[in-house]
Formats: C-alpha cells, sequence, structure tokens
C-alpha cells in the first residue's frame, strides 16, 4: 500500500480510504469487522464515517461497529485513522419537537463529538469532518467550538464535505484571520471520470489551500463498475438515479464506450475508475466501500494499476473535464 501525506498536514494516509457507509444497512457486523480486519491487513489505514450512517431509526449503527471494532484491540485503533463527520439530524424524532441536533452550531458540534466518541470507543477522532455547508452558522463560532475541541484533544484535524470552493476559501480564510486554528485539511467531494466538475472550482480551491482531496463514490453508483456487460449477463439490474442515467441514449453510450475501451485493453471497469483518480491531481485517494471481502480486493488491485498514457488519453475523450474555471464557463 502506498501512503501520502493528508493535504498540507504531516498525517500519513493510505492512498485507498475505507469507507464504512454499508456497514450496518447491508453488510452485518460480522463481516463489516472482517472487511476492516482485512483492510488493515493489507496497509489501509484510512477509514471514513459519519455519525448518521446507519440511517434512519438506526443513525449511529456504523460508528458503534466501528466502536466495537476498535474495542477488540489488537492495536486496531493505533494503526488507524478515523474520520467521521458531523452535520445530519441525529434526534430521534428527526428534530420535529426540539432544534439543535443537526448543522454546525457550536452546541451541536460539541454535542456530536461526545456522541461520536462514545460510539467510537474511542477518546479522540482524527479527521472531523463538517458533513456539508451551514448556510445559517458564521464561521467565526464554528472554529471556536472546533479550537475547544481541539484544546481539549477530543480532534485532531478538520475537514469538509461537499464544500463549494468558495465556501473552502472563506473557512480558511476566516481560520487565518482568527490565528491558531489550522483550518480545514481535507475536502471530501463528489469526484469520478462521470462526473468531474469539481475540476472548476473545489480541487483547484482545495490544492491552493493544502487540502487533500478524498472523492467520493469514485464508480458513480456503480455506473463504471461495468453496470452494462453486468446487465448483459444476467447480473443485477439498477435502479434509481443509475437506471435514470442508462436509460439516457447519450449517457449509455459514453458508458458503452468506456466498458468497451477497458475491455480492449483487458482491464475492468471499475478498477480503472479507481486508478484514474490516483492519477488525478491534489487527490489524497478515493473513499471505497465494499459490501464483500471480494470488492475490497478489486480495490486493492485498482491501487498498484499502472494506466498507460495512451489509456488516460482515451478516457478524456470518453468523459472530458469541464476545463478549469473561468475558461470552462467564460473566455
Amino acid at each position: 500500500m502506498k501512503y501520502t501525506q493528508l493535504g498540507r498536514t504531516g498525517l500519513k494516509v493510505s492512498r485507498l480510504v475505507l469507507g464504512t457507509m454499508n456497514f450496518g444497512p447491508q453488510t452485518d457486523e460480522a463481516d463489516s469487522h472482517a472487511i476492516m480486519d482485512a483492510a488493515l491487513d493489507a496497509g489501509i489505514n484510512f477509514f471514513d464515517t459519519a455519525n448518521v450512517y446507519g440511517w434512519g431509526e438506526n443513525k449511529g449503527r456504523t460508528e458503534s461497529i466501528i466502536g466495537n471494532w476498535f474495542a477488540k484491540g489488537g492495536g486496531r485503533r493505533e494503526k488507524t485513522v478515523i474520520a467521521t463527520k458531523v452535520y445530519g439530524n441525529m434526534d430521534p424524532d428527526g428534530g420535529a419537537v426540539w432544534p439543535n441536533h443537526d448543522k454546525l452550531s457550536a452546541v451541536n458540534i460539541r454535542r456530536a463529538v461526545d456522541a461520536s466518541l462514545k460510539r467510537l470507543q474511542t477518546d479522540y477522532i482524527d479527521l472531523y469532518q463538517f458533513h456539508h455547508i451551514d448556510r445559517a452558522t458564521p464561521f467565526e463560532e464554528i472554529w471556536q467550538a472546533i479550537d475547544v475541541l481541539i484544546q481539549q484533544g477530543k480532534i485532531l484535524y478538520v475537514g469538509s464535505s461537499n464544500f463549494p470552493g468558495y465556501k473552502i476559501a472563506q473557512a480558511n480564510e476566516i481560520a487565518a484571520r482568527r490565528g491558531g486554528t489550522i483550518g480545514l485539511v481535507s475536502e471530501q467531494c463528489l469526484y469520478n471520470l462521470f462526473e468531474r466538475r469539481a475540476e472548476m472550482e473545489v480541487i483547484p480551491a482545495a490544492q491552493d489551500y493544502g487540502l487533500g482531496v478524498i472523492p467520493w463514490s469514485p464508480l458513480h453508483g456503480g455506473l463504471l463498475g461495468g453496470v452494462i456487460k453486468k446487465e448483459a449477463q444476467g447480473g443485477r439490474r439498477t435502479s434509481g438515479r443509475a437506471a435514470e442515467t442508462l436509460a439516457d441514449p447519450a449517457k449509455r453510450a459514453q458508458l458503452q464506450a468506456y466498458e468497451d475501451l477497458v475491455d480492449k485493453h483487458g482491464l475492468e471497469p471499475g478498477e480503472v475508475a479507481l486508478a484514474w483518480l490516483l492519477t488525478r491531481p491534489g487527490v489524497t485517494g478515493p473513499i471505497v466501500g465494499p459490501r464483500t471481502a471480494e470488492q475490497l480486493e478489486s480495490a486493492l488491485r485498482a491501487s498498484e494499476l499502472e494506466l498507460s498514457e495512451e489509456l488516460l488519453g482515451a478516457l478524456d475523450d470518453v468523459f472530458p473535464g469541464p476545463g478549469p474555471s473561468p475558461e470552462a464557463f467564460a473566455w
């Protein structure tokens, strides 16, 4: 496994990030623990979760599964860089009765950190991420709350997720003006071959401010995992947004061209999609969310895959990026 530093920090993390969103909803606790053990054995030391994972009435379940895994000992916690998130509503009633159970107010950040620490069965969180922008809470308040948590030793670094470029800039400029706050060190964003809009402003902003980029949905909901071929072979049919995408003739043709290109090179679509992200400037590592041990093994193969310049150029032909800002929408 290769390692890199997380943004401008000295923290070394693996080039693959283990996503845990399936732990609980789709993968039971025993299998989740087996996947985490296999990931750690393979050298993956960067695990990503969120307080809301488990969803619905089971919100928090994923963090609890990870906490039970940490509790087994064997250096599991010490070897793992754990990242979790705050923003989503954790009130069992969805906030219908009592407010202040969501977003980024100082009171919710304090409450959410303590709850995550309890579920994770640890006394500190390596990377605490804002899951979304909070349009109602000023960054002065957010950073004050974060400063206290860092001083208390409850969190070490702070990252963002789903932030536009201007919010990354705003957050770090305010942090710099306040002094004593390291600011954001990472941005977790939707980024893959099919969805490249982050290249316009989010990734350049992250690079300028020294944030590591952590792409989520690297296979774009499975669409870049050979979905057309699997469908033809009688595999599980797509549903939801993926099915809507395949129903669009132009997008289906684009995905078919991708699968044909990858097949021509004797490679697997999902592995190529992951390997492509590892070539992109500013990317720390994509989040892989295996439901099974086999899916983890495929991701590990991707981390060792070297893509030729010819193939990289052909991928750009199939999935052209938007280009940099402002040239993407102006002269």
